[in-house]
């Protein structure tokens, strides 16, 4: 890296990669730093480490089938610009790989990965009872609500992105409600964000229209402080953080000192502790024998449905993913973030798959589609 690359990165590079605007040795400095450019909550680990066990035999390639064309492992890793890839099988690392300088001890930004985790929480919160039910009315647990566009939204139009709400996520389009969040989020004013989505109007009646917004997991990242009286952060490491056996503490993004978690986006974590989420997943939200979340939550949060008379490949903020023949058989699903974060949890196959990236845009610069490299890995670990 340059001696550019290593200089304190600051709120401004941010919103210059937000734009799709920064250099690949600075983008990398910031994306492994986002921790140290906004004031963070602690996800705190336990004090058990469990190692992944590796596989006696690893992947070394795969055939990628992707836009007519054919293309490896390595074609993957380099066109997408990855900086990490940890493949399981049956709980055995099978492929493990680090680039740029990054390592297994790097924080690297979840981006909306944090968003699954999120509303993952909020069945927690519901296995708890600390929130009754997906039917709940918003405003019974956050009644600064009422009034506002999201009055008559319920818990789950929220969970699946159907609130009606008005509401345009485009990272690199100065003026789109998404840019004015990550506007408030510079500013750190606690409570803007919030006095922010209830300005917004209803432009649709809820559960009619899916409108893709960040802003409406910060709104779950309310609820569930509302609901449970507990910062984010310290919820996630109750319920799950410190009983998974993570490597490490993670840090979480807030909107202010002493505010909010930015549950859409604000995590940050290593390769290998994002897996160990993937594995929570893949085995239905169940640690030690004990379910944290409500039977068949995850089934529910993963499967496409219906936003009115239109079909959504949407979950509770989980992306279902169909496999090779555009079909949902299998039950895969994936967290994804922009710049390239995902993790694929494929139950039917014992496979998870975390992928790390720094993209040159936040969206749609991915040479090979990041869907067709997991069904490739699919067929090559089955």
């Amino acid at each position: 890296m340059t001696a550019f690359s290593q200089r304190e990165p600051q709120f401004g590079d941010i919103v210059t990669a937000y734009a799709g605007k920064l250099m690949p040795d600075v983008q990398m400095h910031t994306f492994s730093h986002t921790h140290e450019i906004f004031p963070t909550r602690t996800i705190k680990a336990g004090d058990t480490v469990s190692a992944l066990p590796y596989a006696a035999t690893p992947l070394s390639d795969m055939p990628i089938q992707a836009n007519g064309k054919s293309y490896d492992l390595f074609d993957y890793v380099s066109q997408n610009r990855l900086v990490g890839l940890l493949a399981i099988k049956d709980g055995h690392i099978v492929h493990e790989y680090y680039d740029q300088g990054i390592g297994p001890d790097t924080r690297w930004m979840s981006m909306s990965m944090a968003k699954s985790v999120s509303t993952t929480l909020v069945g927690a919160a519901i296995k708890d009872g600390f929130i009754d039910s997906v039917d709940d009315q918003l405003v019974k647990y956050l009644p600064e609500l009422s009034g506002s566009g999201y009055d008559g939204v319920s818990i789950k139009h929220l969970l699946q992105m159907t609130s009606g709400v008005k509401w345009d996520d485009t990272h690199t389009v100065a003026e789109s409600e998404r840019r004015t969040m990550l506007d408030l989020q510079v500013g750190q004013k606690p409570g803007e964000i919030m006095k922010f989505m209830a300005s917004l109007p209803r432009i649709a009646e809820p559960g009619t229209v899916w409108n893709y917004s960040t802003g409406e997991t910060h709104v779950v990242g309310a609820l569930v402080k509302a609901a449970t009286g507990k910062w984010l952060s310290d919820y996630c490491s109750e319920t799950m953080w410190s009983r998974l056996s993570m490597q490490a503490d993670a840090a979480w993004w807030l909107e202010s000192p002493d505010g909010l978690e930015v549950a859409g986006s604000g995590i940050c974590a290593n390769l290998h502790d994002y897996a160990r989420l993937g594995l929570f997943a893949l085995n239905g939200g169940v640690i030690d024998g004990e379910s944290v979340v409500p039977e068949g939550w995850f089934t529910e949060a993963t499967e496409p449905r219906m936003a009115g008379s239109d079909p959504l490949n949407y979950g509770y903020m989980w992306w279902p993913v169909p496999d090779r023949d555009g079909d949902f058989k299998e039950g895969a699903f994936s967290a994804r973030g922009i710049f390239g974060q995902y993790i694929y949890v494929n139950p039917s196959r014992g496979i998870v798959l975390t992928v790390l990236s720094c993209r040159s845009k936040p969206k749609f610069s991915e040479a090979i589609l990041d869907n067709d490299f997991f069904n490739a890995a699919v067929d090559a670990l089955s």
